[in-house]
C-alpha cells in the first residue's frame, strides 16, 4: 500500500515570481504576485515523489478575518485539472524525484490584499493530511488584460506604476513650478502599510467580510483609500491644517515624500500634522501605485469650490479692491488630485479610463470625506449625474465666477468671467521631466461652441436633481451676505471703455522689492479722468485672503486711445512680515470715473520666487558602492535665518530620510555640504532636498541619477 505523501518544505520561487510579476522592486524574500498572471511554487516531499495516479492535492487560498468561498475570499482548486467551481487554478510543471513544481493563478477579479495558502494531500488509500504553506501578498495587475486596471501602454505603465518619483505642479497660473516629490512606492514595508490602511478603514471595522470581498474593485478600493488619506472619519493618514499654525507639526510646505509620513502614521498609529493638496493627492498616489492601480498627480490651477452647486463662484470685493473672506464659494489658486486609470463596469459604456480622485476633505461623499471616482471623460461631456462626486469635480473645472463689490452694505456686480476657473491642468509626462497640459481632456476650449453647450447641459441637470432631492450639500450654511442690487443693463454711455493691465516688470525674486505697472489705454473717443483703488494681500492657495498690507491711489487722465503706465513697487519690508507659507500676493486694481457707473477690477496673482536648490553627483553611481553627494543652497534674503535644516531623501538611495542641521545662515550667504551613501536599487532614481529656516519653509531641488547595477 502507497504512503501518504509528506510534505518537507516550501519555495515561494519569490525572487523569479516577484521579477516575472513586476514587484522585485518591493522585495526578493517575500512572494508578492498580481492577480490574472501565474507564478509557480515548488513542493518538496520527504518520504517519496508525487504520482499524479495516487495523489490528490488540493489548494486553499484565503484572504481576511473570515474566507469565505461564497464572497469570494476563500478558494478551494486542485491540482491535475480537478478544479470544481473555483476560478483559482493549480497545474502541474515538473516532477522530479520528491520536488513538485506547480503553477497557481489567481483570477483578474480577486480581492487584493494579503492571502494565506494551505495545501491538503490526499493519498491512495493513505491518510489526508493539511499544511500551512505561507503568506502570499495579491496585487491588481495593470499588465492583464482581464483585470479592470489594465492599461495598455508600457510606457505608461512605467511611469502610472512603476516610477517612485514625480513632479507635483504648484505656484499660478502665470508661474507653474514643478515640485519634486519622491513616492517611494516600493521602498521597504510601504507595502505592509497600504495593506494595514485598508484594514484600518471604517468599512473594514464595521463588516470585515464584505469589506474583503469587495477589494477585487478597483472603484471600491480607490473610494477606501481616498477616505483613509485624510484623517477627518477617521484614524486616516494626515490632518488637513490650512492656518499658518503648523507649531504641533510639520508645515505641509516641507515634505519632499510620502515614506516618512506613511511611516510615522505607522509607527504613532495617529495621524500625520500637517497636510494640504498637494500632500493629500501624493500619499494617495503612492498607496494607489502600491496596490497596482495606475494614478498620477494632477494639478488644477484657479480651482473652483463650489458648494451650493450652481455652478457660480462668487467672489466679494470692498471699495479698495481687496478681496474679503467668503465662507462659501472659493476659487483656489491651485489644487491637487489624482486620477486612477480603470474600467467603470457599475456606469454606462464608455467612461472607462482615468477617473478623478481627490483626498483632501472638501466636501462629504455618501457620508465620508472622499472624493470619486468621477470620471474624467463624463467631466468633459457634462454627464453631472454619474458617479462619483462628477457634479463637483465639473465645477473646479468649470465654474463661471462672478465678482461684486461691497458697497455700503449692498452688492454691485462688477462682471462675470466664464473662463477664469480651471486652468493649465497639468501632470508629470511620461519618461521626461517635462509638465504634459491636460486640460483638453477635462474641457472644451474656453469660449467655444462645445464648451458652452456642456455647462448649460451640466447646469440643466443639477437643477433636475436638486428638483429631485438628490443633490445635497453636506457644508453648513453661510452667513447672509449683504442685499444685491438688481441693476438695469448698462448702455453704451454707462461703460468705461478702459482697458487695463497689471505687469510685472521684474522676476518677484523671494527677498527683493516687487516692481510692477498699471497699463491704462482709453479705448474710447472721450477723455477719460480714472480714479484707480490698488491694493495687495496675501492669500493662501486655497484662496482665502490675509489682510491687506499695502494700498496705493492713483488718478490717471487719458485722451481719446492714450495708453499710460503708472509705476508701483511693493517693497521687502512692506510685504516680508505678512506672507503666507504658500508665497502668494493678489494685487487688485478697482478702477472707476465719476461719469460713468461701471467700475472695471483686475488682479494679478503674483508667486515669490526662490533661488533652487543645487544638487552634484561626485563620482559614477553603482549599486552598494559608496557615493558622494554634494548640496549647495543659500539665503535668498538681506537678512540672517535661523533653525536652517536641510531634508534630503530619494528612493534607492537613501535607505531613510537625512536631515542636517545647519543653524544659522548669513544674509545672501551661500554653502554647501557633502553627504555620503550607497545606493541600494539601480535604474534612474532622483534626489529631492528642501531646506527650511524661521523664515522660509521650502526652498527645494532635484537631481535625477541613474544607478549602474555594476562598475
Amino acid at each position: 500500500m502507497a504512503q501518504g505523501l509528506e510534505l518537507s518544505v516550501t519555495d515561494f520561487q519569490s525572487s523569479q515570481n516577484n521579477m516575472w510579476h513586476h514587484t522585485e522592486e518591493i522585495s526578493f524574500d517575500h512572494l508578492i504576485v498580481r492577480r490574472g498572471q501565474a507564478f509557480n511554487i515548488t513542493l518538496y516531499f520527504r518520504n517519496r515523489a508525487f504520482e499524479p495516479d495516487l495523489d490528490k492535492i488540493i489548494f486553499v487560498a484565503e484572504t481576511g478575518p473570515m474566507p469565505d468561498q461564497a464572497k469570494g475570499t476563500r478558494a478551494v482548486f486542485s491540482l491535475a485539472g480537478r478544479h470544481g467551481p473555483s476560478p483559482w487554478t493549480a497545474s502541474l510543471e515538473t516532477i522530479r524525484d520528491s520536488r513538485l513544481e506547480v503553477s497557481l493563478y489567481a483570477p483578474p477579479t480577486a480581492p487584493v490584499g494579503r492571502y494565506l495558502l494551505k495545501v491538503h494531500i490526499d493519498s491512495f488509500r493513505g491518510s489526508v493530511t493539511a499544511y500551512q504553506l505561507g503568506e502570499f501578498i495579491l496585487l491588481f495587475n495593470p499588465w492583464c488584460s482581464g483585470d479592470t486596471v489594465f492599461l495598455d501602454s508600457e510606457p505608461q505603465r512605467q511611469e502610472y506604476v512603476m516610477n517612485d518619483y514625480g513632479f507635483i505642479y504648484q505656484g499660478n497660473k502665470n508661474w507653474i513650478r514643478p515640485c519634486p516629490w519622491n513616492y517611494g512606492q516600493f521602498e521597504d514595508n510601504i507595502v505592509n502599510i497600504c495593506l494595514e490602511l485598508l484594514d484600518k478603514s471604517l468599512n473594514f471595522q464595521i463588516d470585515p467580510a464584505t469589506d474583503c470581498a469587495l477589494r477585487g474593485s478597483p472603484v471600491y478600493i480607490s473610494r477606501v483609500v481616498c477616505a483613509m488619506i485624510n484623517s477627518n472619519d477617521d484614524k486616516g493618514v494626515l490632518n488637513g491644517n490650512w492656518s499658518e499654525n503648523f507649531s504641533d507639526g510639520t508645515n505641509p510646505a516641507e515634505w519632499t515624500g510620502s515614506v516618512a509620513i506613511l511611516k510615522q502614521w505607522h509607527s504613532t498609529g495617529q495621524p500625520v500634522r500637517y497636510g494640504q493638496c498637494w500632500v493629500f493627492a501624493a500619499i494617495m498616489c503612492t498607496v494607489m501605485r502600491c496596490l497596482g492601480i495606475p494614478t498620477r498627480v494632477i494639478t488644477n490651477f484657479d480651482s473652483g469650490h463650489d458648494t451650493d452647486g450652481n455652478l457660480i463662484i462668487d467672489e466679494y470685493y470692498d471699495h479698495t479692491g481687496r478681496i474679503l473672506e467668503n465662507k462659501k464659494d472659493t476659487v483656489w489658486n491651485f489644487h491637487v488630485w489624482n486620477e486612477c486609470w480603470m474600467a467603470r463596469l457599475d456606469l454606462p459604456p464608455g467612461y472607462a479610463g482615468w477617473q478623478v480622485l481627490d483626498s483632501t476633505p472638501q466636501e462629504r461623499s455618501n457620508g465620508m470625506f472622499c472624493c470619486g471616482p468621477a470620471s474624467v471623460r463624463a467631466i468633459k461631456q457634462g454627464e453631472v449625474d454619474l458617479n462619483y462626486d462628477t457634479a463637483f469635480v465639473f465645477s473646479m473645472v468649470n465654474a463661471d465666477c462672478v465678482s461684486w463689490l461691497i458697497l455700503g452694505g449692498k452688492e454691485q456686480r462688477l462682471h462675470r468671467d466664464t473662463n477664469s476657473v480651471g486652468n493649465f491642468i497639468s501632470t508629470k509626462s511620461i519618461r521626461s521631466d517635462e509638465r504634459d497640459d491636460i486640460t483638453e481632456s477635462y474641457k472644451y476650449e474656453e469660449g467655444s461652441p462645445q464648451e458652452r453647450q456642456v455647462f448649460q447641459k451640466a447646469l440643466q441637470k443639477l437643477k433636475m436633481g436638486k428638483s429631485q432631492g438628490h443633490y445635497q450639500a453636506d457644508s453648513k450654511p453661510s452667513s447672509p451676505m449683504p442685499r444685491r442690487l438688481n441693476s438695469p443693463p448698462l448702455r453704451t454711455c454707462d461703460i468705461i471703455q478702459v482697458s487695463l493691465e497689471l505687469q510685472l516688470l521684474d522676476l518677484p525674486n523671494m527677498g527683493q522689492d516687487i516692481k510692477f505697472v498699471l497699463l491704462a489705454i482709453n479705448m474710447s473717443r472721450e477723455l477719460k479722468d480714472l480714479k484707480v483703488n490698488l491694493s495687495a494681500q496675501s492669500l493662501l492657495h486655497n484662496g482665502s485672503p490675509l489682510p491687506p498690507f499695502w494700498q496705493d491711489t492713483a488718478f490717471i487722465n487719458l485722451v481719446p486711445k492714450e495708453a499710460k503706465t503708472h509705476r508701483c513697487q511693493i517693497s521687502y519690508s512692506q510685504y516680508s512680515q505678512h506672507l503666507s507659507t504658500d508665497k502668494l500676493i493678489r494685487v487688485s486694481a478697482l478702477v472707476e470715473e465719476k461719469s460713468c457707473p461701471e467700475k472695471i477690477l483686475v488682479n494679478k496673482i503674483i508667486t515669490l520666487v526662490y533661488p533652487a536648490i543645487i544638487i552634484n553627483v561626485l563620482g559614477a553611481a553603482i549599486v552598494n558602492q559608496p557615493l558622494s553627494i554634494q548640496v549647495i543652497f543659500s539665503n535668498p534674503l538681506s537678512e540672517q535665518v535661523a533653525d536652517c535644516v536641510l531634508t534630503v531623501e530619494g528612493s534607492g538611495l537613501f535607505k531613510k530620510q537625512q536631515r542636517v542641521f545647519i543653524g544659522v545662515l548669513k544674509p545672501q550667504h551661500r554653502a554647501s555640504i557633502t553627504l555620503k551613501t550607497v545606493p541600494f536599487k539601480s535604474g534612474q532614481r532622483q534626489i529631492q532636498a528642501n531646506l527650511r529656516s524661521n523664515k522660509f519653509k521650502d526652498i527645494k531641488g532635484y537631481k535625477d541619477i541613474n544607478v549602474d547595477l555594476y562598475v
